[in-house]
């Protein structure tokens, strides 16, 4: 192709068929669409003239979908009916696929594009664009957790695990990969802990039973195959289906029988030892610190229904205890295990904030070198607990006299370290 002008000239006359739907149905007016045209041109010169930035893309594609948008709200009102929203996605994949053609190197450009795939809910491209963009950025760790979440938002658990452990050969290097591969795993035990319904298993409930009360029904987000293929998954039309004659006379095999049973009881997934082999994995790679472990930590306290999380978190702990015995990533932990998985509006909530207070005085006593960042640290938990609105008033007047002791003696400590500098 040949001049900047050319080249938007081509991509503007495939715009025209729309356009003139436009005018037929009467969503836009003359002087409406002139003004399209107009505002198209402008950024097909921008974007194919020569030094464009990425963020010209993105604006450009900004400009499409909230056309779009119009578009659809002035159907909406006019009730216009057959308008389709097909040739302004299909126009905006082509305005992603020539910004990473041009800047293959922009991560955000590939986010932006995945994310407009996941939107509209383009399955089949979204794995395309993925796999380009892993194979131009192997070691992105925002790009691998994308891909193994999305397998497991689709119920796809092998293939999730599979792009995760892709992701940690090459990602060695920072450690939120690592923990959204672990995050992965304890959503998978709470899905197994599930009853069926979808509500969550009592306490005392064994898992297994919970799983075996699905047999026969298949539950949303357990197991979804993936098709790598692009073609159809139509059949042809002149191909013949035959019936098959032994059809009624065959049994259906239950899903769960004894030994399939037997063989989940004993499994030690279910007790939590695939996100604890993460953090163990994790401790022999370069990024291993007190912060690390804190992450890993913080990720494992969100999951308080999993019945192994207080197994796990303890896991975690005893590492920083045994690595980190001084760090007040540590110390911080260890004050705030009482209150994992504990509501606040219920009678076990005091009793696990005393045993906390406690943790915080002995820990605060033996802590010699971060004695600010452990201040700083529990002031911001205590923050959060008291943003609760229902929180008791006896209990929000205990937080807030910790609080304000932290802060004074934080700014002592800094009042200190400031005189030593001078």
């Amino acid at each position: 192709m040949g001049s900047v002008a050319e080249k938007a000239r081509f991509y503007l006359e495939r715009a025209a068929p729309q356009l003139r739907e436009f005018e037929e149905k009467e969503i836009f007016n003359k002087d409406e669409i002139r003004s399209l045209v107009t505002k198209r041109s402008d950024f097909e010169h921008l974007v194919l003239s020569p030094g464009t930035k990425p963020s010209d893309f993105l604006s450009y594609v900004q400009w499409e979908r909230s056309m779009d948008r119009l578009r659809a709200k002035r159907c909406k009102r006019l009730k216009i009916r057959g308008s389709n929203p097909r040739p302004s996605e299909a126009r905006v994949f082509g305005i992603f696929e020539r910004a990473v053609m041009k800047h293959p190197g922009c991560i955000p450009l590939w986010i932006a594009y995945l994310d407009f795939a996941a939107e509209i809910k383009a399955t089949k491209r979204w794995r395309r664009v993925i796999t380009k963009a892993i194979r131009m950025h192997p070691r992105s760790a925002v790009l691998w957790t994308m891909a193994g979440r999305n397998a497991a938002v689709h119920g796809d658990m092998e293939r999730a695990r599979a792009y995760f452990l892709r992701g940690c050969r090459f990602c060695t290097g920072e450690v939120s990969l690592w923990v959204e591969y672990a995050r992965c795993e304890m959503e998978w035990l709470a899905r197994i802990e599930a009853k069926k319904g979808g509500k969550g298993v009592r306490r005392g409930v064994n898992p297994i039973e919970a799983i075996k009360a699905t047999e026969g029904t298949e539950i949303e987000g357990d197991h979804i195959a993936l098709d790598d293929s692009d073609e159809d998954d139509e059949l042809d039309g002149d191909e013949l289906i035959l019936p098959d004659p032994d059809a009624g006379e065959k049994k259906k095999k239950p899903v769960f029988d004894a030994e399939a049973t037997r063989k989940l009881e004993q499994s030690p997934a279910l007790s939590g030892a695939i996100p604890m082999a993460i953090f163990d994995i994790a401790k022999k790679q370069p990024f291993y610190a007190a912060v690390a472990c804190e992450a890993f930590f913080d990720m494992f306290a969100t999951f308080g229904h999993v019945s192994c999380q207080s197994k796990i978190t303890q896991h975690v702990l005893s590492a920083m205890e045994e690595s980190f015995p001084k760090s007040a990533c540590t110390a911080s932990c260890f004050i705030r295990q009482p209150l994992i998985g504990v509501d606040i509006n219920t009678p076990e909530f005091p009793k696990a904030l005393r045993e906390s207070l406690a943790r915080l005085r002995k820990a605060y006593a033996e802590q010699t070198e971060e004695k600010k960042a452990l201040a700083g640290k529990i002031v911001d938990w205590a923050s959060k607990i008291l943003e609760i609105e229902s929180l008791d008033p006896a209990i929000r007047t205990v937080l807030e006299a910790t609080k304000k002791g932290l802060e004074a003696t934080k700014k002592g400590l800094e009042g200190e370290l400031g005189q030593e500098k001078a």
